[in-house]
């Protein structure tokens, strides 16, 4: 796969983990580390449920898309959603915050990916 489609394909998952209202959406470039993947997306759900419907979003827009994850593991406080080159992690925060992936990867540059604009209520 080309970095280019690595990248788009970080991107769809931070957008649909966006949509779900994923919190704290990290977008780390390991291409220059040489590890097992070009990509991982961290990102934080507030219950066990929210993190289960954030994964169930990003494997859904990853499939649309045509990138078929290769393994999915975890359920309640972590889901893994692996598709080679991208590795996302769909973490309950106290998980996120219990094994500290943003540390260990500290020296991965982050890619900014923007949460799209919500619609405001209608009163």
């Amino acid at each position: 796969m080309s970095n280019e489609t690595a990248l788009q394909e970080a991107r769809i998952a931070a957008l649909a983990g966006y949509e779900k209202k994923a919190e704290d959406v990290a977008v780390l470039d390991l291409r220059a580390m040489g590890t097992y993947a070009d990509f991982l997306v961290l990102m934080s759900a507030g219950s066990e449920r929210q993190v289960e419907a954030v994964a169930d979003a990003v494997d859904d827009a990853l499939r649309k898309a045509g990138h078929r994850p290769i393994g999915t593991e975890g359920t309640g406080a972590w889901v893994l959603i692996d598709t080679g080159d991208v590795v996302v992690h769909v973490f309950q925060q106290d998980a996120r915050t219990f094994y500290d992936l943003d540390r260990l990867w500290s020296d991965a540059p982050r890619i900014k990916i923007e949460e799209p604009p919500r619609p405001t209520p209608v009163a």
